[in-house]
C-alpha cells in the first residue's frame, strides 16, 4: 500500500519546544445540524511527542458522511487522523504531513495558524529542477517515470516518459534540454524504496513501509534537497 505525504517549511524559526506548547491541548468543537440530527464535530491535536529534533503528533478532525439506513439517508460523524512531524534541520523548521496532497495542504494551513498564529507561515517547499534531475541520475537505472514542465514548445505544458530505459532514449535528452523535470518515479539506492517525488515536496513511497519509516526516509533524503523558504514581506 503506497504511503503518501508532503513536505512544508516554515518561514519563521521557532524552537520545537515552543511549537509543542502551542499545539498541546488544541481542541475545537462545532455543532452540525441537519433535519432532526445534531452532531458534535471535534478538531484536535493529540499524541504530541518531542524527541531530539523531531516533534510528532496527530491532527484529527470530524467530518460528516451520509449513509443509507432503513429507507433514509442519514448524516453521521467520521474521524480522520493525520500524522505530522516538525523537524529542525540546519536552523530551519520543516513540517511533514503523512497523507494525500489535498489533505496535507489543509493540515499544514491549520497547523500554521495554531503554531504560529496565522496561515501562510508554513509554506510549500521548493526543489530545484537541477536537484530533481540529480536525484534521478543518482538512481537512473531504476527510473521508470519522468514528467517535464516549462517546455519551450508552444502550447505544450507537460510531457512524460514511461519505461525501464528512459535514460538511454533520445527523447530523454531532448526533453531534458527543452524543459524541467517536475516528477520522478525511481528506486532509491540508499534505502531501496520506490519513490515518487514532485518538486512541490509531495513524496510517495510505493513499497510497504510504516509511517515511522516514511518519516525517517523523508528526513534523511528529501529535506536536504529543498531550498530555503522565500523571505516573508511584513
Amino acid at each position: 500500500m503506497p504511503t503518501a505525504g508532503k513536505v512544508f517549511v516554515s518561514t519563521e524559526h521557532l524552537p520545537l519546544e515552543d511549537i509543542s506548547v502551542g499545539l498541546e491541548g488544541f481542541r475545537q468543537e462545532e455543532t452540525y445540524e441537519e433535519g432532526d440530527v445534531e452532531l458534535e464535530l471535534i478538531t484536535e491535536i493529540t499524541n504530541i511527542s518531542l524527541a531530539e529534533d523531531l516533534l510528532t503528533g496527530l491532527y484529527s478532525y470530524d467530518y460528516v458522511v451520509h449513509n443509507y439506513h432503513r429507507g433514509k439517508i442519514l448524516p453521521s460523524a467520521a474521524t480522520k487522523e493525520v500524522l505530522f512531524a516538525f523537524d529542525d534541520l540546519d536552523d530551519r523548521i520543516y513540517l511533514i504531513v503523512v497523507d494525500k496532497k489535498a489533505i496535507a495542504n489543509n493540515v499544514a494551513n491549520r497547523l500554521s495558524k495554531v503554531a504560529f498564529g496565522e496561515m501562510g507561515v508554513i509554506v510549500e517547499v521548493r526543489i530545484l529542477p537541477e536537484t530533481l534531475k540529480k536525484f534521478h541520475l543518482e538512481n537512473s537505472e531504476s527510473t521508470r517515470v519522468i514528467f517535464f514542465e516549462n517546455m519551450d514548445i508552444p502550447n505544450i505544458n507537460k510531457l512524460s516518459l514511461y519505461g525501464p530505459d528512459i535514460v538511454s532514449t533520445s527523447l530523454f535528452e531532448e526533453y531534458s534540454a527543452r524543459g524541467d523535470p517536475w516528477y520522478v518515479l525511481t528506486k532509491s539506492k540508499k534505502h531501496g524504496h520506490t519513490v515518487g517525488l514532485v518538486r512541490d515536496g509531495s513524496v510517495t513511497l510505493f513499497n510497504s513501509v510504516d509511517q515511522g519509516q516514511y518519516l525517517q526516509y523523508v528526513k534523511e533524503d528529501i529535506l536536504p534537497m529543498t531550498q530555503p523558504p522565500r523571505v516573508r514581506i511584513e
